[in-house]
């Protein structure tokens, strides 16, 4: 009999317990945790309920009861983190991005291969049960070729000049910041709902607040908006508030889209719209139970969430009857349990249901074809 997988979480923040909760949900052993230093470590170990507390990534990576290693800490970890985990034999589950750069995360990617081991990237808005139906009803041609991709992911949370979080530094985030946090979403999105490949980029990123007062203390993400530090400092910003991006698609379709974390009264506003040959779809992350359906030569119809209403073949992403709402945490939840279903199979070797590592590479070709050509000022092809 198969032993049940038991996962360390790495990071106590926000995503660190979102990922334990879904964990739960599905029945997979979240075994022991690691914070940032010790204090954060217990603490979080205590609220959480998880019975190891471990003082170093190593000896994470040394405990052979772990099956899985989830990161959720800060970017420029990720990499190095993944590596070491795949090298100690862990099936890895990471954050977006996958790393910094695209030459680290193919050798990542190699990694897991020749380690036979399972490695997801958590591109989790797929899991969006509307999403899922959207994808089959693409891929199965009920719209036509894919003609016109637009989409937008505005955000408020860094609206002020002082708001705070670990993404503005590049030396944590990352030198594109919009583009690497909420950017790879959406590319993620439009490509894999379309089957489609991004072949070329024009972008335009600018940065609206180019100092800001950042607090002399650590600030949790998402938290700022309900804090006021007593002492700040101020810090020169050299990552982007806002990106627009022009997109060429390997069918000869184009797209748009429009990122921003500046936007106000935008808390979490992803929505997508693909235009197609035959017809039109369009979600809205903040209304996700809802599918739009636009047509030329009949009444629009809006699809409500509904498993009876499904393609079969994606019913069983929607976990409750119609009329019961589902969103961002059922999301983690559901790619969770297509990631330690594929381990449990043990094929290693067929594809993988679930965002993978080779997802995460493709997505950082995408930013650093974007960080291109923002400087250039115009196209550049899509290496890789």
């Amino acid at each position: 009999m198969q032993q049940k997988p038991k996962v360390a979480i790495i990071g106590a923040g926000f995503m660190g317990g979102a990922h334990t909760e879904a964990l739960r949900r599905i029945g997979v052993e979240v075994h022991g945790l690691l914070g940032v230093d010790a204090e954060e470590t217990a603490k979080a170990t205590a609220r959480f309920g998880i019975p190891k507390g471990y003082a170093s990534f190593d000896e994470v990576c040394a405990d052979a009861d772990i099956t899985a290693v989830h990161l959720c800490t800060p970017n420029y970890l990720h990499a190095a983190q993944a590596k070491a985990a795949l090298q100690a034999g862990k099936h890895v589950l990471c954050e977006k991005p996958l790393a910094t750069t695209s030459a680290e995360a193919a050798e990542l990617v190699q990694l897991a291969r020749q380690k036979n081991l399972a490695a997801a990237v958590n591109y989790s808005i797929r899991y969006y049960p509307m999403n899922q139906e959207a994808r089959a009803r693409i891929q199965s041609g009920m719209i036509g070729e894919p003609r016109i991709l637009h989409a937008e992911y505005c955000q408020d949370w860094l609206f002020l000049p002082t708001d705070w979080n670990w993404r503005l530094e590049p030396q944590q985030g990352g030198e594109l910041r919009v583009v690497g946090d909420i950017g790879t979403h959406v590319m993620d999105m439009l490509t894999w709902l379309t089957g489609l490949e991004i072949t070329a980029v024009m972008a335009d990123l600018t940065t609206f607040i180019p100092t800001r007062q950042r607090p002399k203390g650590e600030v949790e993400t998402f938290s700022g908006k309900l804090q006021t530090a007593a002492e700040t400092e101020a810090v020169s910003i050299h990552t982007e508030d806002f990106a627009s991006i022009l997109l060429r698609f390997n069918n000869g379709a184009r797209g748009v889209i429009t990122l921003s974390q500046v936007s106000a009264g935008r808390k979490n506003n992803f929505w997508w719209e693909i235009n197609g040959s035959k017809a039109s779809l369009a979600w809205r992350q903040e209304e996700p139970n809802e599918m739009w359906l636009g047509y030329r030569e009949k009444p629009n119809e809006l699809l409500l969430k509904d498993p009876a209403l499904m393609q079969p073949e994606v019913r069983r992403y929607a976990a409750y009857p119609g009329g019961h709402a589902e969103g961002y945490p059922d999301t983690f939840a559901r790619h969770f349990a297509d990631f330690y279903a594929y381990i449990a199979a043990g094929d290693m070797q067929r594809k993988p249901p679930f965002p993978s590592f080779a997802d995460g590479w493709r997505e950082l070709l995408l930013c650093e074809a974007v960080q291109q050509s923002a400087r250039q000022g115009g196209w550049v092809q899509v290496s890789g």
